[in-house]
């Protein structure tokens, strides 16, 4: 394994792991998914001019674009649940309550 390869997948396990063990606020969990979409980004982008193939070339930029809608969703669910139920704190909301 190269040591740009071994960069990408531990900042993606990184990612994973603070989106799995740190969950106490929402914003925390997406910046996590938001880190995480990044090094898949890079990751991808890296691996089409490894290839040197132009039919990937389409494929980073398919996920920058997902992953801006991913964050824009985030941040007004993060927007809806501070205004609802005053806090960003993951323990306060109950999923089966309206």
């Amino acid at each position: 394994m190269t040591p740009v390869h071994f960069a990408f997948s531990s900042a993606f396990l990184l990612g994973l792991t603070g989106l799995a063990f740190h969950r106490t606020h929402l914003l925390s969990a997406l910046l996590c998914l938001e880190g995480m979409m990044l090094s898949l980004y890079i990751a991808l982008s890296v691996w089409a001019l490894q290839l040197d193939s132009s039919s990937f070339s389409a494929t980073p930029m398919l996920l920058l674009a997902f992953s801006a809608c991913e964050a824009s969703a985030g941040l007004a669910l993060l927007v809806a649940t501070a205004r609802t139920h005053g806090t960003d704190r993951l323990q306060n909301l109950n999923l089966l309550q309206c």
